[in-house]
């Protein structure tokens, strides 16, 4: 190997991965929630909260109520938790070689030598590590996606949305199976993409987060080989309730972990919705439907000087790709565990900070793509000029409504249009010719003489004013 430096031993050290290297500021909200600081932060916080709540609840002889100052002290621990914390963490667990008893010692040391000492063994009363960590990864996923995720994900469909609108009178020839086909409006194809982004957006808005405190089998064995006279099943419900989550009453030692499986799908359904909005825009810019802007001193390609790449959006497909693989295999792994326990679920959720924050710089970079993208009418109205074979559609269609209402002359409407139209090169007067030959009623005639390729869209603004969200 060459004698270089070795770039492990730089300090601070250098990332390994882009997230938190090249593309960290746009993913920087998700390291307050998903990170592992962000982890060992809400352990803390679970492990304080329900040592507050036994002391409320009574529940274990001896205990008795905390006053404010003692509650303020508690949970000034997590919220408090810095830089010197999470070494002092780190600290305890190279001894421990364990990171929930580690934080267990964090919260007694901070506790020792006050009015709460007396009352230290109330800090992981009766749980396993799996009660506590549960109830962290619920809420810190559940932090990440309604004050992060969610909002950057409304903030895209509102974008399409607004496109949509302002496009939705801007006639556009379809390309169905890549061929011509039956023209729509530009807004209009926006407004499907908007309409199936927020419906997804609605069952995510609506998840549940689940969590369960009930020891190490899901018994609440040692809560009542301690204390019996309590009512545990009670006070765990109460407590996941406390915290803001849903309470899972049935469970082995982990927390079954379906609810994350429901919501990584929904993320990677969106994320898939949105890949088909990046490609179709990559495509539209090629056909030169949109132009893109630029920014003084940008380069779009090293060897051509005249390039504009869409690389907002081919960025996104990438990382549109890697999120969705990532959740897919959270969604897979965690939904099993070996008979009452095993620990892939440890490794897996490590990794749903990745998986969310390829979906979150995707989503960036869709954003900033779509501000760059103006309108090219004059484009769009030329390839309809060029496609008057589309009105084969119409014209056969009214003419099959003719024949049904007894209008003579009209046998054969479909393969008579397809001898005039398919593979032949059709112009306005080709059309205007064949219409005029039809012994069809003078209105029909008439609306059909007027059509054309631009003007053949249908109700599509009408269904982008009634329909879009």
């Amino acid at each position: 190997m060459n004698d270089w430096t070795r770039l492990a031993d730089i300090a601070p050290p250098i990332a390994l991965g882009p997230l938190d290297g090249r593309y960290r500021g746009a993913v920087a909200g998700l390291v307050d929630h998903l990170s592992e600081p962000a982890l060992n932060r809400m352990r803390l916080h679970v492990e304080v909260e329900w040592f507050i709540h036994l002391c409320a609840r009574d529940a274990v002889p001896g205990v008795r109520p905390l006053t404010d100052d003692e509650v303020t002290l508690l949970r000034g621990i997590p919220a408090g938790f810095d830089a010197q914390t999470i070494q002092e963490h780190a600290d305890f667990e190279k001894v421990t070689v364990h990171d929930v008893k580690a934080v267990e010692y964090v919260i007694k040391a901070r506790i020792k030598g006050t009015s709460l000492e007396p009352l230290s063994e109330l800090v992981h009363f009766a749980c396993t590590s799996e009660d506590i960590n549960n109830l962290s990864y619920a809420l810190m996923v559940k932090g990440a996606v309604e004050q992060v995720w969610l909002p950057a994900a409304q903030g895209v469909v509102a974008d399409v949305a607004a496109l949509a609108v302002g496009a939705k009178a801007t006639p556009m020839l379809s390309r169905t199976h890549g061929q011509t086909a039956t023209p729509t409006t530009l807004g209009k194809e926006f407004a499907v993409l908007a309409h199936r982004l927020g419906r997804q957006l609605r069952r995510i808005e609506g998840q549940e987060y689940l969590g369960k405190i009930n020891g190490a089998t899901g018994t609440f064995g040692a809560h009542t080989a301690a204390v019996p006279g309590t009512d545990w099943v009670e006070i765990s419900r109460t407590f996941v309730e406390h915290l803001g989550l849903t309470w899972n009453p049935l469970t082995t030692q982990i927390e079954s972990h379906d609810w994350q499986a429901e919501l990584y799908a929904d993320v990677a359904r969106f994320g898939r919705i949105l890949h088909n909005l990046a490609t179709d825009v990559w495509t539209y810019v090629s056909l030169g439907y949109f132009a893109q802007a630029t920014t003084k001193g940008s380069i779009g390609s090293s060897a051509m000087p005249h390039k504009i790449n869409p690389i907002r959006f081919e960025n996104a497909e990438a990382n549109l790709e890697i999120s969705a693989a990532l959740l897919d295999t959270l969604g897979a792994t965690l939904v099993t565990s070996r008979l009452q326990r095993d620990l892939t679920d440890s490794s897996s959720q490590r990794n749903i900070g990745p998986a969310f924050g390829h979906s979150l710089l995707a989503i960036d970079n869709v954003r900033r793509g779509l501000g760059t993208l103006t309108v090219n009418e004059a484009a769009l109205a030329a390839d309809l000029d060029a496609s008057w074979e589309v009105l084969a559609e119409p014209i056969q269609s009214a003419m099959r409504a003719a024949a049904i209402a007894g209008v003579p002359g009209m046998e054969n409407p479909y393969e008579r249009l397809k001898d005039l139209t398919r593979g032949q090169a059709i112009d306005a007067g080709a059309i205007q010719e064949f219409v005029g030959g039809l012994e069809l009623p003078a209105e029909t005639k008439n609306r059909l003489s007027a059509l054309t390729p631009g003007s053949y869209v249908g109700l599509a603004e009408t269904l982008v004013d009634r329909f879009l969200d």
